[in-house]
């Protein structure tokens, strides 16, 4: 498994403008799966119905958190995307070099 720490974060995208919104650097792939799907789940909670539909199911989908973990452990970057009608959300987990 990947020993390297992983940099995480969740950022709004609003026109030409972007907000941090959380940040962590994590010990290996386990643990920034686990921050991306804490950062996710509280967005989604924040999101109105139809624009938290794909973080929440993206919160059960075993199938791609198990491609994350892959991508992750193998040195890969992993992104998720979601949007509402004024905002796009990034989380993001990128081994560090």
């Amino acid at each position: 498994m990947l020993t390297r720490p992983i940099h995480c974060h969740a950022t709004a995208h609003t026109g030409q403008r972007r907000f941090l919104l959380a940040a962590d650097l994590t010990r290996n792939p386990r643990l920034a799966l686990r921050w991306l799907r804490s950062r996710t789940h509280h967005i989604a909670t924040q999101l109105d119905p139809p624009y938290a539909r794909p973080l929440r199911h993206w919160l059960t989908d075993e199938a791609e958190h198990e491609h994350a973990l892959h991508l992750l452990v193998h040195g890969h970057p992993y992104t998720l995307t979601a949007y509402d009608d004024e905002a796009r959300y990034v989380f993001h987990a990128e081994p560090t070099r």
